[in-house]
């Protein structure tokens, strides 16, 4: 678009190739943007059939081409060269054609004509890979995915991270691990198919000549992980900016009290399952402090220092999440992440609710809608946990921006309610 009508100012002055006081290009751009996203020209499709991505991107452009003629129309504009118009987008059509011949010959030289990256997992059925396709041995590898190895799933979840399709060839008395693993994901995720169990599959795929099981596709879209993530990354910035001087008085009495480390760091199970380390303001003794989560907190707990005790009660103990929000391990709002040791009642997280894996697809948040429904402290029993479980699932199935600033204001009254009274 800006070639063709930087072709067509050397035909006709600016002043002929304008409607409405605007030159047409501050016009045609931003509608032929938009029109290039409702014909989906970025998708994987129009990346992999270059004629697909011609056909969607010179039918945006004679779109915004009929629209501009239009819009000269109904403003009974005279003043723009017909020479100039058909210039600008015949122009613009010629090069879209060859940016998109010079794009499929750096597809085929970069990514050998394959826009999604697939990972093929073995779990004991002797499936060759297709070219083009990494594989991931978990005998030969010395790897495992059960759930009652937590440090394993870790190393499993970072290698699948990268790809856009996972395939796991497993036997049938192992699907229903696999798929509540892939449930848990944040990639696409699928079973190779030789029977007809479903596990809550969410469609049909194919590898090769077999037929496969869709457990996972991400709970957001691209578009939808971008939103979050710049949403996350305003929110967290202008508090940390908003809140720094407020921070430092509080790191400053956390040292002077007893002399230990401001932050207290812990690693906790995030997205796709993949472990990180979380920050908060210390609030208990150096010598009372608990990294593995075996013992939950209690209201009168005597590892909790003077100044641990307001700030658990203000929550401003969790404000340093902040910066994992910045690194990217956390986002605002989400399942709160916890510690590897947690318990419900006498059991592991992960064993008093089946369906507790499937709420690590999203980042975790510093706050969440089991938070603000009431559900936080300590689990003493398995419904505590499974209440939390059910109010994290039914976030992933229906989030939303609007959800998001929703739950952020309403933490904050509950924060406010609660240290008022």
């Amino acid at each position: 678009m800006i070639l063709g009508y930087q072709l067509a100012l050397q035909l006709r002055e600016e002043v002929w190739l304008g409607a409405g006081g605007l030159p047409i290009l501050t016009i045609a751009l931003p509608v032929f943007l938009m029109c290039e996203i409702a014909q989906e020209t970025q998708s994987v499709e129009s990346l992999e059939s270059r004629s697909l991505g011609m056909q969607r991107a010179l039918t945006a452009l004679l779109i915004t081409a009929l629209l501009v003629l239009a819009l000269t129309f109904f403003l009974k504009e005279d003043s723009l060269s017909r020479v100039g118009y058909l210039v600008t987008f015949l122009s613009a059509a010629f090069f879209i054609v060859m940016g998109k011949l010079l794009e499929n010959l750096l597809f085929k030289a970069w990514m050998g004509g394959r826009a999604t990256a697939t990972i093929l997992i073995r779990d004991g059925l002797p499936v060759h890979p297709l070219p083009g396709v990494d594989c991931v041995d978990l005998d030969a590898d010395e790897l495992s995915a059960e759930w009652s190895q937590p440090k394993e799933i870790d190393t499993l979840s970072r290698i699948i991270a990268p790809y856009d399709r996972v395939i796991v060839a497993c036997s049938f008395e192992r699907r229903a691990m696999w798929a509540m693993f892939l449930k848990g994901q944040d990639v696409g995720g699928e079973i190779l198919l030789d029977r007809d169990l479903l596990h809550g599959a969410v469609g049909i795929g194919s590898y090769a000549d077999e037929d496969t099981l869709v457990l996972s596709q991400g709970p957001l879209s691209l578009s939808n992980r971008i939103q979050k993530r710049a949403f996350d990354l305003l929110v967290a910035l202008g508090a940390l900016i908003v809140l720094l001087p407020g921070l430092l008085i509080v790191a400053a009495l956390i040292r002077l009290e007893d002399g230990g480390p401001i932050f207290f760091r812990q690693m906790r199970v995030g997205r796709g399952s993949r472990q990180f380390r979380i920050f908060k303001f210390r609030t208990m003794s150096v010598a009372g402090s608990d990294e593995d989560g075996n013992i939950s907190t209690a209201r009168e707990d005597p590892r909790i220092t003077r100044i641990g005790r307001y700030l658990r009660r203000t929550s401003v103990d969790e404000l340093p999440q902040l910066l994992n929000v910045v690194l990217g391990h956390m986002s605002i709002v989400g399942p709160r992440p916890h510690a590897l040791g947690s318990l419900a009642g006498t059991d592991l997280f992960w064993e008093a609710d089946r369906n507790y894996w499937i709420r690590h697809a999203l980042k975790p948040g510093i706050t969440g809608l089991a938070q603000v429904r009431g559900l936080r402290g300590s689990t003493q029993s398995p419904e505590a946990l499974r209440q939390r479980v059910r109010s994290d699932l039914e976030y992933l199935s229906h989030w939303s921006l609007g959800l998001d600033f929703a739950i952020i204001l309403r933490t904050i009254r509950v924060v406010v309610h609660e240290n008022a009274f």
